[in-house]
């Protein structure tokens, strides 16, 4: 005979196993940023974009035999003889610990696998943590946008908009009162049909509300100064400026500028990928930048973000343009920033322009130093006036 027992307590014994698993996935996100991006182009796509990331597995709980009087101590089948430390089934070698190439490895592996994630949901494990401020935002208003709310239901509508649940629930509590009036016999053969009083439809209610609309200004020095390692930093930083800016606005828009002595508008790609030769000029990415927000993105409409990336190599004859174009862009944007990717050994143009700029600081400005992979969280979180622990 079965016995069933209800557990007293009413808690979530699953939680922990949640928690546990979202921890393993935010930490994976959080130590890997750099690798999520180095292979594909995912700053622009759009947020339901499925990416994968490797997560360490986590160990599963396991049986053991007790050690009282008459216990073998291993697992046994009716009418097998199974002895302690039999092979049950012969493992496999692929993948098996640590080994060089085209020889098996000797040691256990651990175990991963891949957590599949939308770019939506990327953004939540990346930023819900870190308790930034909201940003400040302009609101529109000359742009509008119809939002569409469900609204109960209505018994007249489009047949589209029909609702079959309520009409079956509306036709059931008719058909029990019918019963009850005797005037239907449930065990008979007579069919109870729908009626049009039974319809009900869904009720849209449709509001306009003002879009709060934001362009981000990413703008990189190519010169051959910038190596392909400078060029990865500045790419994972870019990634999360561009994620975190669409995480709260509901339209984004991407200008790429490269430049070098002179500047230009370019694809993601070309932005990531092409290299010149010759000096730097920062001023040149931002001047471009003022002309196209002077031409295309009215700063009384729209919230700007412009973000320069550089080593600090620049000819020193032009920093004080750079300063001024800088300048217009911190008193225009809701937030600027200059990110310095550090070179591998300090020289003298490893902090140049980072002071250059340091005198703009403020709450629409600030400066980062990026030397490491390990820079990036701390140095975002402090661009957006948070703390990052991890």
């Amino acid at each position: 005979m079965s016995i069933f027992k209800n557990h007293k307590t009413v808690a979530d014994r699953s939680a922990s196993d949640r928690r546990r698993h979202k921890e393993k996935i935010d930490k994976a996100i959080k130590e890997g940023i750099h690798d999520i991006v180095a292979e594909e182009s995912i700053i622009g796509q759009d947020g339901k974009k499925k990416i994968k990331i490797p997560v360490r597995g986590i160990k599963e709980y396991q049986f053991i035999h007790g050690t009282g009087n008459g216990t073998k101590g291993v697992g046994s089948a009716q009418g097998q003889d199974i002895q302690k430390g039999q092979v049950v089934r012969k493992p496999s070698q692929k993948g098996q610990g640590k080994g060089k190439p085209g020889k098996p490895g000797d040691n256990k592996g651990e175990d991963y696998y891949d957590v599949e994630i939308s770019l939506d949901e990327l953004a939540k494990y990346l930023f819900d943590d870190l308790n930034l401020p909201d940003l400040d935002k302009k609101q529109s208003a000359t742009v509008m946008a119809e939002k569409i709310k469900r609204k109960g239901y209505r018994s007249k509508g489009i047949r589209a908009r029909l609702s079959k649940k309520e009409t079956l629930k509306n036709k059931i509590k008719r058909q029990n009162q019918a019963v009850k009036n005797g005037t239907y016999d449930p065990d008979s053969e007579e069919r109870f049909p729908f009626h049009y009083e039974d319809l009900k439809y869904k009720h849209i209610d449709v509001k306009k509300k003002p879009i709060t609309n934001a362009v981000i200004f990413m703008i990189m020095d190519v010169s051959g100064s910038m190596g392909k390692r400078k060029k990865f930093l500045a790419r994972s930083f870019f990634f999360l400026l561009y994620q975190f800016i669409r995480y709260k606005y509901q339209t984004v828009e991407i200008v790429f500028i490269s430049h070098t002595t002179e500047a230009q508008e370019v694809n993601e790609d070309d932005f990531f990928k092409k290299a010149s030769s010759g000096g730097t000029f920062i001023s040149s990415g931002l001047t471009m930048a003022e002309d196209i927000i002077n031409e295309r993105y009215s700063p009384t409409s729209w919230n700007i973000y412009a973000f320069h990336c550089s080593d600090g190599d620049n000819w020193s004859e032009d920093n004080d343009k750079a300063l001024e174009k800088m300048s217009y862009l911190s008193d225009v944007s809701q937030l600027a920033g200059y990110i310095q990717i550090k070179p591998e050994q300090s020289s003298i143009w490893g902090e140049e322009m980072a002071k250059v700029f340091e005198v703009l600081t403020s709450n629409s400005f600030k400066v980062c130093r990026i030397k490491e992979k390990s820079d990036i969280w701390p140095e975002f979180a402090k661009l957006f006036g948070g703390k990052y622990e991890l």
